[in-house]
């Protein structure tokens, strides 16, 4: 099938878009991509939403006017890319994500987007709601990308871990044997974009230039590390906001601008040091993708404090800023053919998981 795969990740930074060839099992070819950035306006609204996911009713004017605005901004990218396809990814745009059970307002994974809309605009069907399924089975819906991730290094030296530094952490580790371990490691670009934005009115931390002028304080580092989640083993997943409480107990608010952007870089890479233990046996080495791979101090940072080779996925001919795009087009493939999307290793699935709707300009859509 041709697919187009569209991401927008916890960081707000915009729409990703990539064309990809494949059958759900194999890539026969990976095509061209882009990025198109949310206006600041809608990132200013989308942020507002996050604060408020938890308590906003799905008919809110506020929140349907920012639907319609992400699901515009996702044709367009479709169509700037210029492509024919079979089919469209959609994962649209994550405002909550509270996969565990057993507490009043958890069990729940929200991903706003109208695909009906997007498919009308476009002339394509659409897969899309690619994580409720593994939720309502008790999976925790996250991480989606480490089937692809297996397909696409299929080839590279094992044990392998792929690390993505979006708003949160999230890594693969693929073992010789093709096992699959997979979880959200901790906070990433998330914590440190909030905290440039209220230092210095920056959307980020550009070439990491704050948290390079700064030193990581000890006593809040110690603090945040100690936070159970970084022990609890997988699976397990996170919220982009699930550790603001963690940060203002922490004392994190009271550091120096520059303090606190080393501070929060050093936490990131201490929380993917910490993922380690729970891997089988140790990679042989680390390949980032994200965001986060174009940060000086946070690259830094995991160069030290993990002992094997940590590199940008570019080196071994992969497109980091496209590659969680490229996997919903593979992930929309897979849900046309029937194949599952998540696994007791990844999600903790009770077993392999079909999952994700299909949907046309007039409703949805039965694979033929």
């Amino acid at each position: 099938m041709r697919t187009i795969g569209l991401m927008s990740g916890t960081s707000l930074d915009g729409v990703d878009a990539a064309w990809v060839e494949t059958d759900g099992e194999r890539i026969g070819r990976l095509g061209p991509s882009l990025t198109l950035p949310y206006e600041p306006a809608l990132r200013r609204d989308l942020r507002r939403l996050l604060d408020m996911a938890g308590d906003v009713p799905a008919d809110d004017p506020f929140l349907l006017d920012c639907e319609a605005r992400i699901t515009e901004r996702h044709a367009e990218a479709v169509l700037k890319l210029g492509l024919q396809a079979d089919l469209i990814g959609f994962h649209g745009q994550t405002i909550l994500h509270r996969p565990r059970a057993g507490r009043p307002g958890e069990g729940r994974t929200w991903q706003i987007g109208d695909a009906t809309a997007l498919a009308r605009r476009t002339g394509m069907a659409v897969a899309h709601d690619f994580r409720s399924a593994d939720v309502a089975a008790g999976g925790q819906g996250a991480p989606l990308v480490p089937v692809f991730h297996a397909v696409l290094a299929a080839d590279l030296p094992k044990p392998l871990a792929i690390l993505n530094l979006g708003g949160v952490g999230n890594v693969t580790w693929i073992g010789e044997d093709g096992r699959l371990v997979a979880f959200d490691t901790g906070p990433a670009n998330g914590p440190l974009d909030d905290w440039a934005r209220r230092s210095t009115g920056e959307d980020y931390d550009r070439d990491g230039r704050l948290a390079l002028s700064g030193q990581p304080d000890g006593a809040v580092l110690g603090r945040l590390l100690a936070h159970p989640y970084l022990t609890a083993p997988p699976p397990k997943s996170l919220d982009r906001l699930d550790f603001d409480r963690a940060l203002r107990e922490a004392g994190a608010g009271e550091l120096s601008p520059a303090d606190g952007a080393a501070t929060l870089a050093t936490f990131c890479a201490c929380a993917v040091a910490a993922a380690e233990r729970h891997f089988p046996v140790p990679p042989k080495q680390w390949l980032v993708a994200g965001g986060g791979r174009r940060n000086p101090a946070l690259m830094r940072a995991l160069a030290g404090v993990l002992p094997e080779l940590v590199r940008p996925v570019e080196v071994v001919g992969w497109d980091g800023d496209a590659l969680e795009a490229q996997a919903f087009g593979v992930l929309a493939a897979r849900v046309w053919q029937g194949l599952p999307l998540t696994f007791p290793g990844t999600t903790g699935a009770p077993q392999p998981l079909r999952g994700g709707q299909l949907t046309g300009a007039n409703g949805p859509l039965v694979p033929a």
